[in-house]
């Protein structure tokens, strides 16, 4: 959520934002939000003033004679419809007024590449080579068949497409990899905290879940409760309407849960195996700090930093894109994704996202601190990005490392985390 003080001494600036992010004047249009929140002034004044007239005359009725009485109590009550009715109109013009906030998206950060879709991000770093074979490689799915290492066919039978049950040392491996980011975070002073996957609906406006991804959120009706979609979701609202002390800060979360997506509008894209299911795990870095931009922006890169180092633990060839303003989604003031070489589909595929939002989630979940200097409240600054999420990450991984007999090396950082062992696999006895 922008300030709307920020929006009324800066329109053209709001405007040029929006444009970039793709948003049209009629999804949203700051001319009629100004001129409705003046309307909303006007009538808050009005309906102050006649409840006040109101309240005088009713204090009047028992200082009054009796023949002034009757008059008195009829202009209380003439006064009294009069406000209902303004009340009405005011709580209907607020809520108009609310409903295009909750939509105003934050501005991108005037150092993001300006473009409208993927096609407008910016390959900025690449780290390693894309992997080359001297015997035909295998594609994820045919090393999980060939190692007995996933149930694809039945668990689909049991919990519909987009699922996945995988077994033996590949299911270790996905624990592994939490255990081996969750470890790399504490070590880079985050908390490390398990949260649920259940969510009330407050948290969504929170975050920006809603109103902008309604249709990829599952929902329990009879419960009142929503499935996340990310720790972040949850750990956003975990210091809702708290004002923090500066010496507080920052905060840093890493968050650990199941996670649920519809993939609502991924209908025909990657739906064979482990890169676009309904259910996962995922490990989040989350940061909450004081509102400065040079504060936020150096976190930031910090925690794109510790990113690049999971990929580079993982052996992985990775590169880091810079999003543009098209394709960052409403929340973000600017944002990174690393993806990582998937020889099977011959391209770079996103393992991890990185993002600033600014105090725009802050100001959404009223989260503040005091400042140590002059003593003011102020929204707080969210950051947030993947530490890790699996299966997604299990396809470069086990694609990159596969060897010509099917079994699949493990990289050094990540053998302690798997029983010291280097190789895994039907055949990995031969590596010994």
């Amino acid at each position: 959520m922008l300030d709307i003080k920020f929006i009324l001494e800066n329109p053209d600036k709001v405007k040029d934002g929006l444009a970039k992010k793709g948003y049209t004047a009629e999804e949203i249009d700051i001319d009629a939000l100004i001129a409705l929140h003046k309307d909303v002034n006007k009538l808050k004044t009005s309906t102050q003033a006649l409840a006040e007239e109101k309240n005088r005359l009713s204090n009047s009725i028992k200082s009054a004679s009796a023949d002034e009485r009757p008059t008195i109590i009829a202009k209380s009550k003439e006064i009294g419809e009069e406000l209902k009715k303004e009340q009405e109109l005011l709580d209907e013009e607020q809520k108009k007024f609310n409903a295009v906030m909750w939509r105003m998206p934050n501005l991108p950060c005037p150092e993001s590449p300006v473009g409208p879709d993927e096609s407008g991000n910016v390959v900025i770093k690449r780290v390693g080579e894309p992997t080359k074979f001297d015997f035909a490689p295998k594609d994820h799915i045919e090393l999980m068949e060939f190692n007995n290492w996933s149930e694809m066919e039945r668990i689909t039978k049991v919990s519909g497409a987009r699922t996945y049950a995988i077994k033996n040392e590949l299911s270790r491996l996905e624990l592994a990899m939490h255990m081996l980011v969750l470890d790399k975070l504490a070590n880079h002073g985050f908390t490390t905290i398990t949260v649920p996957s259940l969510s009330k609906e407050k948290p969504l406006y929170g975050m920006g879940y809603l109103p902008f991804s309604q249709d990829e959120i599952y929902y329990m009706p009879a419960d009142e409760l929503y499935l996340s979609g990310t720790a972040e979701l949850v750990l956003n609202s975990l210091h809702a309407d708290e004002i923090l002390s500066e010496n507080d800060l920052p905060v840093l979360y890493a968050g650990f849960s199941p996670c649920f997506r519809r993939e609502a509008g991924a209908a025909g894209k990657d739906t064979r195996g482990l890169i676009r299911v309904h259910q996962f795990l995922k490990t989040e870095q989350f940061v909450i700090c004081k509102n400065d931009i040079a504060e936020s922006e150096k976190w930031h890169k910090t925690l794109l930093a510790i990113s690049e180092e999971v990929l580079q633990d993982l052996e992985l060839p990775y590169q880091v894109l810079e999003i543009c303003t098209g394709d960052m989604g409403a929340p973000k003031y600017r944002q990174y994704d690393l993806e990582a070489w998937t020889p099977s589909q011959n391209c770079y595929r996103e393992t991890h996202s990185c993002s600033n939002i600014t105090e725009w989630q802050a100001r959404r979940t009223n989260l503040r601190y005091r400042d140590n200097k002059d003593g003011k409240v102020k929204f707080a600054h969210t950051l947030n990005n993947t530490g890790i999420a699996t299966p997604r990450v299990l396809v470069p991984f086990i694609e990159n490392h596969q060897q010509a007999d099917g079994t699949v090396y493990i990289p050094a950082k990540l053998q302690p985390y798997m029983g010291g062992k280097k190789f895994i696999g039907k055949n990995a006895k031969n590596h010994q």
